[in-house]
């Protein structure tokens, strides 16, 4: 009988899903876009009822298309998941949420961090989880509810994560995967468990936060109803599954000590594997999928969510709907760095490595000859920028690249791929129609079930790959741009806190 191993990720834009065979051939491969809320600056919200009647309709379709493939019958072995992380899905008693997530790049909680980090010594604080307080923890976010929704406060039963959110629905039983709490701010990484004088300090329930599962842990199976509802067989095991960006990680074939991620999301995404549990200042810590690996990385709040913005906001829509591909075509016959043109990339804030959730967005040495297709370029190499101030810091650790590769919805565009060659000045690994985090979600499911034997695996299932390669002249081009890209921040740090403090708190 034919096996598949399920992937389901919960994306800053999308709900995707992907089937896989035990050949390492992918079947099936879908998604459904949800909207992100911005209701006031700063915000991030999403609804996680839209994210679970995507994966229902998803899940039903690839049922109705492996049947009709099918003479006879198959097997679904087990389900992964991935998500974003931290968001944070509030519940009720009656496990429906409370309401909109709060994503995690939402840069709401400046003035709650300012607290916490008043009545955290941060350097204890760091020693233990591998990070400051920063936008990304839940304590602030939490505390930020407890004052300005009471109501929804009192009344608060779960908290957990985007992908924990769906296995629930799946199972009806309550887990949080490690790196969610890794993420949260409130978990010691060396020890694996709560820090639980923090939830004494702010007066948090450890009753609201499921028991912490590993990514290969088979938390539940799906229940009759779901099965209905589905079309998957009632029983089939489900794990408790991974980060998105951890997964992507995997699936991107980083499983080697100097292998990096770039992570072309609506977030943008940098993870740097190594074999040593180690901690950095400016970037966060995750565990790797794949036990005794670790992964120092950064998440950028914007990057594909910029280009969305930017073409949604003030780019006229192609009939055909390649408006994407007329504007890689414009900005391709742009020169490198934009004929002076810097964006500094904040919109939703920036989480590392400024950690600096009043951040804003910047158009710098804009002048009238500059056309919609400058900016767009200019956006573009803004947020490759931004990985470049990520692999800086990571070398000030000694931490080198040996393998570069990129994937997600940023890495189909071959001008950012070749941009981003250019910027760091590194040969740069991708792959045609990389699904990303689903992938790694599937091989996880299939790897918990024994469907497949070996890491090294992965690298089978998306085999065509393309490497670009650096250009000397670009890259002396955009030293200088970069170079001014990291100025800017600096001479505009107190700014943007004072038009925060006037503005947006």
């Amino acid at each position: 009988m034919r096996r598949y191993a399920i992937g389901i990720d919960i994306g800053t834009t999308a709900v995707k899903l992907l089937a896989m065979s035990e050949e390492h051939r992918i079947v099936y491969e879908a998604a459904k876009e949800h909207p992100l809320f911005t209701d006031h600056p700063g915000w991030a919200e999403e609804d996680a009822d839209v994210w679970w009647n995507h994966t229902r309709d998803l899940l039903r379709d690839m049922m109705e298309q492996l049947r009709a493939s099918h003479a006879g019958p198959f097997e679904i072995a087990c389900v992964g998941l991935s998500g974003m992380a931290p968001a944070i899905v509030l519940v009720d008693d009656e496990d429906r949420p409370l309401r909109r997530t709060i994503q995690q790049n939402d840069a709401r909680c400046a003035a709650h961090i300012d607290q916490v980090k008043e009545r955290l010594d941060q350097a204890r604080l760091f020693a233990r989880t591998g990070g400051y307080t920063n936008q990304q923890h839940i304590l602030p976010r939490l505390l930020w509810v407890r004052e300005h929704e009471p109501e929804v406060w009192s009344r608060i039963d779960r908290v957990c994560g985007s992908y924990d959110w769906i296995a629930h629905r799946l199972t009806g039983q309550w887990s949080l995967e490690v790196n969610w709490a890794a993420e949260s701010g409130m978990f010691d990484i060396h020890q694996g468990a709560w820090i639980m004088d923090q939830f004494r300090e702010f007066g948090l329930s450890p009753e609201w936060f499921p028991p912490v599962r590993e990514p290969l842990d088979v938390i539940g199976a799906v229940t009759p109803q779901v099965a209905e509802q589905t079309g998957l067989p009632a029983g089939a095991p489900v794990i408790a599954g991974s980060a998105d960006h951890v997964a992507s990680a995997l699936a991107a074939g980083v499983i080697e000590e100097g292998d990096v991620l770039i992570k072309f999301g609506g977030a943008g995404d940098i993870l740097f594997c190594t074999d040593q549990l180690q901690t950095n200042e400016r970037l966060f810590f995750d565990y790797h999928d794949i036990a005794g690996k670790y992964l120092l990385n950064g998440c950028m709040a914007s990057s594909g969510s910029l280009v969305r913005w930017f073409v949604s906001q003030f780019v006229p829509q192609d009939l055909d709907g390649n408006v994407y591909a007329r504007l890689d075509d414009e900005a391709e016959e742009v020169s490198p760095g934009s004929e002076g043109l810097v964006v500094l990339p904040y919109l939703l804030g920036e989480k590392t490595p400024i950690f600096d959730p009043d951040a804003r967005g910047v158009f710098f040495g804009l002048s009238l000859h500059h056309t919609p297709a400058h900016l767009f370029r200019a956006i573009l190499e803004s947020v490759i920028y931004g990985f470049r101030h990520h692999i800086d810091v990571l070398a000030e650790q000694g931490h080198y690249p040996k393998r570069v590769y990129a994937t997600n919805g940023g890495a189909k565009s071959r001008l950012w791929l070749q941009i981003a060659a250019d910027v760091l000045g590194l040969p740069l690994i991708s792959y045609k129609g990389h699904p990303g985090s689903s992938l790694g979600a599937a091989f996880l499911a299939g790897k918990a079930v024994g469907i497949y034997e070996n890491w090294n695996e992965i690298a089978d299932c998306v085999p065509e790959r393309q490497e670009y390669q650096p250009d000397a002249e670009a890259h002396a081009l955009y030293n200088v741009s970069y170079a001014v890209y990291r100025r800017l921040y600096e001479k505009l740090r107190d700014e943007f806190k004072l038009m925060a403090e006037t503005y947006s708190r």
